[in-house]
C-alpha cells in the first residue's frame, strides 16, 4: 500500500479486494472451511441443482433458443457451474444449445475454476459487452456484494462522502468530505438522495447492471441475482469486513479480510426501471428455493441414504431456507423483459 493516500471508500475497497499483489481476492481462495465464508453452492449441491432446473424453465420461457449463453458472474471455486452442467446434461436439448461462460475478476480464482472445470466446455469472458448476439441467462450468486461501494451521509442538509485516509502505513482512518449530491445523481441518472439520510451504492454494480439490462433488451434473456440484501426503501449503513468467518474492523487486516455490504434491492429495482421494457421480481431465498421444490427434492434423495447422512442433508437445507439463517437474509431477484410473463420461483402466495 502506497503512503499518502486519501481515497474515496470505493477506491479503498477496490484496492483491498482486487489489488493485483495485495488484494484479498487476488492472493487466496476465500471459500469454504479454510476460507472466510461458505456460499450456498458449497453448503449442498442441491442449491446448484435447483438453479439448473430454474435455468431450464427460464430458457423455455424465452422460446428455447437454439443457441444461448449461460454466464455466471464470480464463480468462486467453480462448484455451482460444475453442478449446473452435470444437471443440464439430463436436459440434452437445453445442454447442447448452451454456451457456458464465466466472468471472473480474480486471476487466482479463474485458475482454480479452470482446474476444477477442465473437462467442461467453458469460456472465460473478460468483457461482457463483447458478448455476442445470443440470448443470455446471467447468474450472479454473491457477486454484487463483493463490488466496491461509495457511502454518503447527510448532516444538517449537507451531504458528505466517506473517504479512507491511508497516510500512515498501519493506520487507516475514515474521513468525510462535503460533496454535491447532484453530481452523483447525474452519474446514476436518478434521484438517489430522495428521502435518504444515508446513501450506500456501488458504481460498479450500476455499470454491470447497465450493460446487462442493455444486453437483455437487445438479445433477450435475463439475470438471476442471489445476494445478501434488504427491501426497505430507506438505506442504511451495512458495510462490514469478515475474516475467518468472524466480523472484523474494515480498517485493519487490509487485504486479508473480505469487505462486503448488504444490497438495497429497492435501489436495484429503481435502476432497472429506467429500462422501459424490462421489469424485475424479488423474493427471499426461502421463498425461491421452497417454491422450486428443494425440500421435496431432498426428501426423494434421502429415501435411500443412512440416517446420519439424511440428518446432515436436512441440516444443510435448513441453513439455506431458515428465516433466521440464509432464508430471509438472502434475496433473489430476476430481471427480464416485461413481455415475458415467467414467474417460476417467484409466485406470490
Amino acid at each position: 500500500m502506497k503512503a499518502n493516500r486519501n481515497l474515496p471508500l470505493d477506491q479503498f475497497i477496490e484496492l483491498a479486494l482486487y489489488d493485483k499483489v495485495n488484494g484479498y481476492y487476488m492472493k487466496k481462495n476465500p471459500f469454504g472451511k479454510e476460507g472466510d465464508f461458505i456460499t450456498a453452492p458449497n453448503i449442498t449441491r442441491l442449491f446448484s441443482e435447483i438453479i439448473a432446473i430454474w435455468v431450464v424453465t427460464f430458457w423455455k420461457s424465452i422460446g428455447s433458443p437454439k443457441t444461448f449463453n449461460l454466464l455466471e458472474f464470480g464463480s468462486g471455486n467453480g462448484e455451482m457451474m460444475k453442478v449446473i452442467i452435470e444437471t443440464l446434461k439430463n436436459f440434452p436439448e437445453c445442454f447442447l444449445n448452451c454456451n457456458f461462460q464465466i466472468h471472473e475478476k480474480s486471476e487466482l480464482l479463474k485458475k482454480k475454476q479452470q482446474l476444477s472445470l477442465k473437462s467442461e466446455k467453458i469460456t472465460w469472458i473478460k468483457d461482457i459487452k463483447k458478448n455476442n448476439s445470443f440470448p443470455t441467462i446471467f447468474l450472479a450468486n454473491e457477486f454484487f456484494d463483493a463490488l466496491p461501494i461509495k457511502q454518503f451521509f447527510k448532516k444538517k442538509e449537507v451531504w458528505f462522502e466517506r473517504f479512507v485516509d491511508l497516510k500512515a502505513e498501519k493506520k487507516a482512518e475514515f474521513k468525510e468530505e462535503p460533496v454535491d449530491i447532484k453530481d452523483i445523481e447525474h452519474d446514476v441518472n436518478f434521484e438517489i438522495s430522495k428521502d435518504q439520510e444515508i446513501i450506500e451504492y456501488s458504481p460498479g454494480s450500476f455499470e454491470y447492471l447497465k450493460h446487462i439490462c442493455n444486453l437483455i433488451k437487445k438479445n433477450d434473456g435475463g439475470i438471476l441475482i442471489i445476494d445478501y440484501g434488504y427491501l426497505q426503501f430507506k438505506m442504511h449503513e451495512t458495510l462490514q469486513a469478515v475474516k475467518n468467518h468472524k466480523h472484523t474492523n474494515i480498517l485493519e487486516d487490509i487485504g486479508d479480510s473480505d469487505i462486503t455490504y448488504n444490497i438495497n434491492f429497492n435501489l436495484f429495482k429503481t435502476f432497472v426501471d429506467q429500462f422501459g421494457d424490462l421489469n424485475s421480481m424479488i423474493c427471499n431465498q426461502k421463498k425461491f428455493l421452497t417454491s422450486m421444490g428443494i425440500v421435496q427434492r431432498a426428501e426423494i434423495i434421502s429415501e435411500n441414504i443412512p440416517f446420519t447422512k439424511k440428518s446432515d442433508l436436512f441440516y444443510r437445507i435448513r441453513r439455506l431456507i431458515d428465516e433466521k439463517q440464509m432464508g430471509e437474509l438472502f434475496k433473489v431477484m430476476l430481471i427480464k423483459k416485461k413481455k415475458n410473463k415467467f414467474k417460476t420461483g417467484f409466485e406470490i402466495d
